[in-house]
């Protein structure tokens, strides 16, 4: 083989190889403890790539996230291991988080880790905002209050944020579930406002909640669209 045809193979082979890191899985999940303030998970990936891949940076979309990788070079078909750590704060359901990981390949020049951060709530409160519109008759409304963790949990005061309503609670299911009834003294008056929920939970982030009422404009009609007439 001439030297000419080598080099051009060597080119040809060059341009297309390329390095190709991935998870095995669409997304990590992970699930913390209710009572969790950080939590930390182990991934795993491969170069599945045809040439070495080099790490230049990671970073994260959100401040509550940090992760590292266990190298800073990867061989084709290497499998990699990363670490991630997760501020767990007040996130309570289902959250979608990333970091970008920066490499020497053009074709890959940024790979994209997705996370599923799912943070069982122990509290529920349905609905989280009563409304009623100015002029509204004052009617009673009600939300209810759900405790699904492990252990009962009883409320223990109620303060509203404002003076203009009328309020009561009473328990339904020991420790489970509570009525909360709002009235408005008036809807004359625009008004936003919340009740802030004291609770037994042992966990602070669930010590204090809130629940939402407001009286508002009511939205403007829209007008009938013009009717269009056939020529």
């Amino acid at each position: 083989m001439s030297a000419s045809r080598l080099v051009l193979l060597l080119c040809s082979f060059a341009a297309f190889a390329h390095a190709e890191l991935a998870l095995d899985v669409p997304a990590i999940e992970v699930k913390p403890k209710p009572e969790d303030e950080e939590v930390e998970t182990t991934f795993t990936f491969r170069n599945k790539g045809d040439k070495p891949v080099k790490i230049l940076g990671l970073e994260s979309a959100c401040s509550c996230l940090s992760a590292e990788l266990d190298k800073a070079e990867y061989q084709p078909g290497e499998t990699g291991t990363g670490r991630a750590s997760f501020k767990v704060s007040t996130f309570v359901g289902r959250h979608e988080k990333h970091i970008m990981v920066s490499t020497d390949d053009p074709k890959q020049a940024e790979w994209q880790v997705d996370f599923i951060l799912d943070v069982p709530a122990v509290v529920d409160i349905k609905p989280k905002q009563l409304q009623w519109f100015i002029g509204d008759e004052p009617t009673q409304k009600s939300c209810l209050v759900q405790f699904t963790g492990d252990e009962p949990t009883k409320i223990i005061k109620i303060t509203p944020t404002r003076e203009n309503v009328e309020f009561d609670w009473k328990e339904v299911k020991e420790g489970r579930e509570y009525l909360i009834t709002v009235k408005p003294k008036s809807t004359q008056d625009v008004t936003m406002g919340a009740l802030k929920i004291e609770t037994s939970s042992s966990i602070a982030k669930y010590r204090y909640q809130l629940a939402f009422f407001s009286i508002s404009r009511k939205p403007e009609p829209q007008p009938a669209s013009a009717a269009v007439t056939k020529p």
